[in-house]
């Protein structure tokens, strides 16, 4: 089959289509026949050379597909060959067909073309795990979200306001404004003009905070929070190396968290996916969510969507097509 490696770790350019073998389904995976896979933060990490993936986790790229069931281990009873599902893969998406654990599968959301489904695993196992999974949230708390323009930031901003709350978003230029505004957002933040902490603050400070930044953001989300918050740091942008005062932590009873997806057990994973089917798949058909696709691009183009990526001037998801 066709799949995407990288020569060595490195720029987008080290990215090239190669020929390998195709894998073969464990007992508890299904092989999927990919229409389409998702790119994220992660892959770009990996392609550096610093998100080496785990023991017995295929090398290659790519951590969410969607595409067709052809083939199923002798456990698995839960697909048949012919459905058409979405996945959270553990690496391989960058390819023609790829081994999943059949507990990591959804299916594709009613009323969603299955090529756009690609784009949603990652980031709805992520923000679903990281915010909304055993999680108590105040009524009509403030959300803020930073990145909103992004894969993880449009999906949160469209969970967060299925749930109730207020929406801030940071962003660069008036596009993506208009743009998480038309997700749901309440407030964009053009970090460029504005203090969020300032606008946040105003609004009584934030309840929970989902950054993707880090740097001298770190001090200003402590300074943004309510008593009582939640700060998830989910990437390090602008570097995670910082100095800052703890003291407000402490007086603010905040909670500072962190997380990766694809280090978290299997079982871990396998319940998301059960909570994700049951209540926010559902939401995709009442049209209270919906996929954001920026751009799709052949397989043998993942070096221009990994520059792309690396940009930063996308609006909702980048996915590749074999």
């Amino acid at each position: 089959m066709r799949a995407v490696d990288m020569r060595e770790p490195g720029a987008p350019d080290v990215l090239e289509l190669t020929e390998v073998e195709v894998p073969a389904p464990r007992n508890h995976e299904v092989l999927i026949k990919v229409t389409a896979a998702g790119v994220n933060g992660p892959d770009l990490v990996q392609r550096r050379g610093h998100y080496p993936p785990p023991e017995g986790a295929s090398p290659l790229l790519g951590l969410e597909v969607s595409g067709e069931v052809v083939g199923t281990g002798s456990d698995v009873t839960s697909w048949k060959a012919g459905d058409r599902v979405t996945a959270l893969t553990n690496g391989g998406g960058y390819a023609e067909y790829v081994s999943v654990d059949a507990t990591h599968c959804l299916p594709v959301p009613d009323g969603v073309d299955e090529t756009d489904a690609a784009g949603l695993p990652e980031a709805y196992f992520t923000v679903w795990s990281n915010v909304f999974h055993n999680a108590g949230i105040p009524d009509g708390a403030n959300f803020l979200i930073h990145g909103g323009a992004g894969g993880i930031g449009s999906t949160a901003i469209q969970l967060g306001r299925a749930h109730g709350l207020n929406i801030f978003t940071t962003v660069a230029d008036d596009a993506a404004a208009h743009f998480v505004t038309d997700l749901g957002a309440d407030r964009a933040i053009n970090f460029k003009d504005e203090d969020f902490v300032e606008v946040v603050r105003a609004a009584g400070g934030a309840d929970i905070i989902l950054d993707i930044i880090g740097g001298d953001y770190i001090a200003k989300n402590i300074k943004a929070a309510r008593h009582d918050a939640r700060i998830i740091q989910l990437a390090f942008n602008a570097g995670s190396k910082v100095e800052i005062n703890l003291m407000p932590v402490m007086l603010k009873r905040l909670q500072y968290t962190g997380s990766t997806l694809r280090s978290r057990p299997d079982a871990f994973k396998s319940a998301i996916a059960a909570e994700l089917t049951e209540k926010a798949w559902p939401l995709f058909q009442s049209g209270k969510l919906r996929p954001v696709t920026h751009t799709t691009l052949p397989l043998a183009d993942a070096q221009k969507a990994h520059e792309l990526m690396e940009s930063a001037t996308h609006h909702g998801k980048i996915l590749l097509t074999p």
